[in-house]
């Protein structure tokens, strides 16, 4: 059996930057055993898998290498990316059926538009495990799927360090930890860090940004910002916060084709 395989860097013009998804469209779903191997030997922070329901018209499941998510924003514009740039270019907007509704994403001046749902979170207490990992503390903490750490400065966020032997005490699902401050260059930055993860911190987030967009909103009194992941591979991703959704905009380029050979032994 082969498998068309695509690796496409989200939220960044060049490879070297944004976040890596490994894209795969396939005519059948494989077993969720056989999905979760592939992600694993993928080795990147996401695979999306893709079967194709009609013109424009996909299913699109996201697999990390420990667990399959309910939204993964830099696959789902890595998925588009591969629909309107390979798989069906003659079109300008493709829909994913998901386990969190369908998400639709267009092309435009902006590169591509994601229309996610709205995760406004609410005031929470820190877990006292998770605060005792880190290298400081917060001025504000939050919750929706994720924890929402918010303090003053990009420089506390440049600098933010957990003890990984600690942080891995807790487990959160699905969820990981945001880590926020008002940006120097734009409008606010972050980090996002999984414990018990494979891979620790993520380097760009877009669902993250289902989050962090009705906060920063709602703080700064903007309906559009400008958003900026401070990893080591960086991303740049531009937010707008709509009456019932987050639109999550931002670039992408493809670094591999190929074809995946599998023997499922």
């Amino acid at each position: 059996m082969t498998i068309p395989f695509f690796q496409v860097t989200a939220f960044s013009q060049s490879v070297f930057g944004g976040n890596q998804a490994c894209v795969m469209p396939m005519e059948a779903w494989l077993s969720d055993e056989l999905l979760l191997r592939i992600a694993r030997e993928n080795a990147v922070a996401e695979t999306a898998y893709l079967k194709r329901l009609d013109s424009g018209v996909y299913a699109l499941r996201w697999f990390t290498p420990d667990l399959e998510m309910d939204l993964c924003g830099h696959a789902t514009l890595a998925s588009a990316h591969v629909v309107l740039n390979h798989l069906e270019p003659h079109l300008d907007r493709v829909e994913f059926d998901t386990q969190s509704g369908r998400l639709v994403v267009t092309r435009s001046e902006h590169g591509l538009d994601m229309a996610l749902p709205n995760r406004t979170p609410a005031s929470a207490e820190l877990p006292l495990a998770l605060a005792e990992s880190l290298n400081r503390t917060p001025l504000e903490v939050h919750l929706a799927r994720d924890f929402m750490l918010v303090y003053a400065s990009q420089k506390d966020v440049e600098q933010f360090v957990v003890d990984r032997a600690l942080f891995d005490r807790t487990n959160l699902g699905t969820g990981g930890v945001i880590v926020t401050a008002p940006g120097e260059d734009c409008d606010f930055v972050s980090r996002f860090f999984t414990p018990q993860a494979t891979i620790l911190e993520d380097p760009v987030t877009g669902s993250a940004h289902c989050t962090l967009a009705p906060y920063w909103g709602a703080r700064l009194g903007k309906s559009v910002m400008q958003a900026q992941q401070l990893s080591a591979r960086r991303g740049a991703l531009r937010c707008e916060v709509k009456e019932d959704h987050v639109q999550v905009s931002g670039q992408a380029t493809t670094y591999l084709e190929g074809t995946v050979h599998m023997n499922q032994t």
